[in-house]
């Protein structure tokens, strides 16, 4: 996947709109993308320890960092920074974005957690 056209977080730093040529844009809020964060801290290392993520409603987007050609690092305002988002995996959370919130929220309910 090539890079974006576009990154753009909104005034409010709580929504990411991605841009891919020949695509429409992808919005993505800082708390789906946080929830959904490609680091071992919420990936672990098999799906077994997958982490599910309570409380990050209100997270923001604090900084934006480029990682190479493939990818960005997305800070957000509780400190964590350790996702790279690469562009294929931002391709895949905007075309996935419904069934992957919905699974969220399915393992949030199951576990007796909450968003906010």
């Amino acid at each position: 996947m090539a890079a974006p056209k576009e990154l753009r977080v909104s005034k409010d730093r709580k929504l990411l709109t991605v841009t891919f040529a020949g695509h429409q844009p992808f919005e993505l809020t800082a708390e789906f993308l946080r929830v959904v964060s490609p680091s071992a801290e919420v990936q672990g290392h098999s799906p077994e320890q997958r982490v599910t993520v309570p409380g990050k409603k209100d997270v923001e987007i604090s900084k934006i960092e480029p990682v190479g050609n493939y990818a960005v690092r997305i800070i957000f305002d509780d400190r964590h920074d350790t996702g790279i988002f690469s562009w294929d995996y931002l391709h895949a959370l905007g075309r996935e974005k419904e069934e992957r919130w919905n699974a969220y929220l399915t393992d949030l309910a199951a576990k007796g957690l909450s968003r906010g």
